[in-house]
This record gives C-alpha cells, sequence and structure tokens, in this order.
C-alpha cells in the first residue's frame, strides 16, 4: 500500500522562461499518483503545453524538476534520457502520425523502444519487430477499438479515429505515465466524450497516470479525478474535481470564461 501512495510523476519548483522575460511556468509544483487522472484546466496561452512538453523534455526548462518513478528527467542525457523518455507517453492534439502507413503499422512505432534495430523505416516496418511486439500492438488497437481498422491508412480516417491510433501507439509504448495536450481540442463533440473516456478506462484499468490538457471545464468535471488550474505559468489550484467551483474557474479563465463553461447546465449556475 505504502508503495501504491508514492507519486509516478512529481514536478519540483517548475520554471519555463522565454525571451522578454515571459514566464510561461513560473515555479509549479506538483505530485501525481498511480490510476489518477488529472486535467490542466486554464485558458489559451496559461503555459499549460508548456508545462506538459517540460514534463518529457521536448522543452528545456531553466529550473526546477520532474522526477518520474523518482529520476529526474531534466537531468538526463543520450541514452538514459531515451530511456525515461520511452516511460512517458505522449498524446498531441495533431495526432502526429505518419500518413502513408497503416494504422497497424503506426502503432507499431510505439515498440520502437523495445526493438534495438535504428533502421527500422528503411524497409518493410515488420521485419524488425518480433511476433511479441507485433502482437502487443494489436493489443493496443484492441483496447481502443479500432483493431478492425489495422490495414487502413491512416490518412483515411476521421479525426476521431485518428486520435484513437495516437492513443493505441501510446499504450504500444508501454510508458508508466501518460501526457495528453489538448487531445480533442480538434474533435466534434461525441468524438471527444469517446476519446476522454478511453483515456480514463487506461487510468483505471491499467493503474496509470494521465495528464491531460482541457479547456472545457465540464469535460475536466465529468472524467478527471482532480484538476489543477494554470493562469500565466502560475498554479492557482490543484484539488479534487468537486471543489473546482465555478467562481475559482472565472478567476482562472478571466474573459475566456464563457468558451470554458461549455454546457447550458454549467452556464446556468454561472449566472445565477
Amino acid at each position: 500500500m505504502e508503495q501504491e501512495s508514492q507519486p509516478v510523476l512529481q514536478v519540483n519548483n517548475l520554471t519555463k522562461i522565454y525571451p522578454g522575460n515571459i514566464k510561461a511556468v513560473n515555479d509549479v509544483s506538483f505530485q501525481v499518483k498511480k490510476g489518477e487522472m488529472v486535467a490542466v484546466l486554464g485558458p489559451s496561452g496559461a503555459g499549460k503545453s508548456t508545462l506538459l512538453r517540460c514534463m518529457n523534455r521536448l522543452i528545456n526548462k531553466n529550473t526546477g524538476q520532474v522526477l518520474v518513478n523518482g529520476k529526474d528527467i531534466t537531468q538526463c542525457r543520450g541514452q538514459a534520457l531515451r530511456r525515461l523518455r520511452s516511460d512517458v507517453g505522449m498524446i498531441f492534439q495533431q495526432f502526429n502520425l505518419i500518413p502513408r502507413l497503416t494504422v497497424f503499422e503506426n502503432v507499431l512505432a510505439g515498440r520502437l523502444s523495445h526493438t534495438s534495430n535504428p533502421f527500422w523505416c528503411t524497409a518493410s516496418i515488420f521485419r524488425f519487430f518480433n511476433e511479441t511486439n507485433k502482437q502487443k500492438a494489436f493489443d493496443a488497437l484492441k483496447r481502443v477499438g479500432i483493431e478492425h481498422l489495422a490495414p487502413k491508412r491512416s490518412d483515411s480516417l476521421s479525426g476521431g479515429q485518428q486520435q484513437r491510433v495516437a492513443i493505441a501507439r501510446t499504450l504500444a509504448q508501454e510508458p508508466e505515465v501518460i501526457l495528453a495536450d489538448e487531445p480533442v481540442a480538434s474533435l466534434d463533440p461525441a468524438s471527444s466524450q469517446r476519446v476522454l473516456g478511453i483515456l480514463k478506462q487506461i487510468s483505471e484499468s491499467k493503474n496509470i497516470p494521465v495528464i491531460v490538457n482541457l479547456h472545457q471545464v465540464d469535460l475536466a468535471r465529468q472524467f478527471a479525478t482532480r484538476i489543477i488550474g494554470i493562469q500565466e505559468g502560475n498554479l492557482m489550484f490543484n484539488g479534487q474535481v468537486d471543489d473546482f467551483s465555478l467562481d475559482i474557474a472565472r478567476t482562472i479563465y478571466g474573459t475566456q470564461f464563457e468558451s470554458a463553461v461549455c454546457t447550458n447546465e454549467l452556464k446556468q449556475v454561472a449566472a445565477a
């Protein structure tokens, strides 16, 4: 039980400053444990994407630490960084699939950290992956419910289907933690519900912590177990979903509050 309570991800005093002394992330600290689905909320330009990208070293921080199972990813270099990065799955808003490859081939790319051959893309992708890796890729497709799309080119799919391919690719990676940067921003409401439902089910069934950037308060209330609120790079809220009041949301979102409160029910409460 003690091990279960230990944080998988720990962010300590993380700061990222851009030219012009713009503090995109300002001294942010929080922890995420197994099985949590944490929604990071905030207006556009709040620093949400910078925060996530610092957490897997797509962007280098100025100060602070990001610990994954006790190992500081901000201090890793070379092979050690690649190894630790493989423990951090990343899902992007724009899917980042290879259009000409099939769905299965895109998901199989998630197994790259589990093969020693660096030339997988110079010929048939299947040549450099053993049957175990292929089975894990197919199992990932089954988990997100699109195994029937395995032979299709990824650029023939809808946006919601492509995002599920991206989730399957991340699952095939077998990460310790999943970061999702606005994964539903370009999707219709039905696809958004489906994608976030899959992420929540993964978090609960596989006990993998998921940190997801969102703009919509109602989606965070529906799917997250905890909310982190960011405004101008500052941590404004870190607590349970039920404690994230509309007054707090109004403070964090400012002029973007109306766009963040999507459902009629929440809008009626906000107007009361």
